[in-house]
């Protein structure tokens, strides 16, 4: 489990010199580090160093190895471009001396400009839907030791309300798309850089599942081995991470083990403040019986 203030605490990293900062890790339920963490820790260490009229409009990641979450994680800052209008930063996340994860962002001043945007998906709102733990209701006694695990595991910092069934309870295939609402439990005032790394670290929750949706039935079959390869964010409007937003996610494909989907971040009033795209691996197991 996970308060907004123990998620604030660990995104605020300690500056070391400089460019390099250290931060602490979620303690998951896993063993291995979060990647929605190395998202907003990585964005939270490049935003140290630009000019403050400059605001994040996209961040580009690898995850190269498994972080581990009993040692801290050093983040290395490189000043790649400082322009009229844009700033360009790499950062190096590592653990004893080994790179895990290496991300390029890019930061702009506000500019005015032409505005188009898709239209929100047409939707139940959120206040006629359980949320995903209310739906998980029943595994109390059809699977509790798997109801334990999700407690334990489950952020309790945001509130999720799935417009169908929630990803990791479905059984039969169904397309790969979901839609899902989402917002912090706390109402929480932050400034816009903050709001970006905790959707950094929010964005990384049920993308990659997306991609299972056409193969559930034999997926829980087997064991799977999940791990994000690589995850880009596009931030194009700004937002509240308290109020609610609806998550719209797709997987176009699957294939050598990899799953790709896309994400798309809509208000209540259906602006789109944001796009995703996350390719991960889905290494199956057969079990044995």
């Amino acid at each position: 489990m996970l308060t907004l203030t123990q998620l604030l605490d660990i995104l605020e990293l300690t500056k070391i010199d400089e460019n390099q900062f250290e931060g602490k890790n979620y303690q998951t339920e896993w063993g291995r580090v979060f990647g929605g963490q190395v998202l907003g820790q990585s964005l939270h260490a490049a935003y140290q160093s630009v000019p403050k009229d400059r605001i994040a409009h996209s961040m580009h990641g690898y995850f190269i190895l498994g972080g581990r979450i009993d040692i801290p994680i050093q983040y290395q800052v490189e000043c790649v471009r400082d322009g009229k209008s844009f700033t360009t930063r790499r950062v190096i996340a590592s653990q004893e001396g080994k790179a895990i994860f290496i991300m390029a962002a890019s930061f702009q001043k506000d500019e005015n400009g032409v505005e188009h945007q898709s239209s929100i998906p047409n939707v139940l709102t959120p206040n006629l839907l359980l949320t995903d733990l209310q739906q998980a209701e029943k595994l109390k006694t059809l699977d509790p030791d798997r109801y334990e695990r999700l407690m334990r595991s489950h952020p309790q910092i945001f509130e999720f309300r799935p417009v169908d069934k929630a990803i990791y309870l479905n059984t039969d295939p169904s397309p790969a798309m979901s839609h899902t609402w989402f917002k912090t439990k706390e109402k929480v005032e932050l400034p816009l850089p903050v709001q970006h790394q905790l959707l950094a670290f929010a964005s990384d929750y049920s993308l990659l599942l997306t991609a299972t949706l056409p193969h559930r039935q034999e997926m829980i079959r087997s064991k799977v081995f999940y791990a994000s390869i690589d995850h880009a964010i596009w931030f194009h409007r700004p937002f509240v991470i308290d109020d609610w937003l609806l998550y719209a996610t797709d997987s176009p494909s699957a294939s050598n083990s990899r799953g790709f989907s896309r994400g798309s971040v809509y208000t209540r009033e259906g602006r789109l403040v944001a796009s995703m795209t996350q390719e991960g691996l889905m290494r199956t197991y057969q079990n044995k019986s």
